[in-house]
């Protein structure tokens, strides 16, 4: 239990810390997780004037209950910060997101912003991304011509979670193994898959900066 304690504080350490990087007056996203949800609550505690959007509906819901104003993307056009987590981040900030199933909206809201800081607590740094596994949001049209073409590019196997993304799309997880060494060239290969709404890597040259809670405190990665 205290492992698990410790991860928690280490989670609130990270999400706290980004939670500095708002200031009144700025339209911010806010991301789905569970270290992003300190990050959340520690906004709302601050007391600044923000205009938020949220990249799914538990987050809305977190967000409004403590106070926060939170409107639709469309509705701020841009936004000046994107906070949100990580299931997996290496060396050049490429990441793996969509742990939680809000993959896509997630991507969306980060291309939205100015600026794109992710959060994480020391576990989730990776020397090569793949290990957690790659979640991908799919069409139910014809999942199983998705899997046999996921399979072709490498994935040992394929999974099809029990709940669906808040798109009400189907939530895969593709297992490639701790061999994705060009996360670019495998995300554009996944894009190209006919019936693959979105796919959970994240390029490094999005991120301005990762926020990392470790035993020894905080320190931020950038490229």
């Amino acid at each position: 239990m205290a492992a698990v304690d410790d991860q928690d504080a280490l989670k609130r350490a990270a999400g706290v810390h980004a939670a500095s990087y708002v200031t009144d007056g700025m339209r911010v996203g806010l991301g789905t997780g569970s270290t992003v949800r300190f990050t959340i609550e520690a906004i709302a505690a601050a007391g600044v004037d923000v205009d938020c959007t949220a990249t799914s509906v538990q987050t809305r819901d977190l967000a409004v209950g403590l106070g926060l104003r939170v409107v639709a993307p469309d509705a701020l056009g841009a936004l000046d910060l994107a906070i949100d987590g990580a299931d997996e981040v290496d060396p050049a900030l490429n990441l793996t997101k969509g742990g939680g199933g809000a993959l896509t909206r997630e991507k969306v809201v980060a291309q939205m912003a100015a600026r794109f800081v992710v959060v994480a607590d020391e576990s989730k740094l990776v020397d090569v991304l793949g290990g957690f596994g790659t979640p991908l949001e799919v069409l139910d049209f014809a999942p199983g011509a998705v899997e046999a073409r996921l399979r072709d590019l490498g994935a040992a196997s394929v999974s099809v979670r029990d709940v669906r993304s808040d798109n009400a799309n189907l939530l895969v997880d593709a297992r490639f193994g701790a061999t994705i060494t060009d996360p670019v060239a495998l995300g554009t290969s996944l894009s190209a898959i006919a019936g693959v709404v979105e796919h959970g890597l994240f390029y490094g040259d999005t991120v301005e900066r990762v926020v990392v809670a470790g035993t020894s405190g905080i320190r931020e990665l950038t490229r």
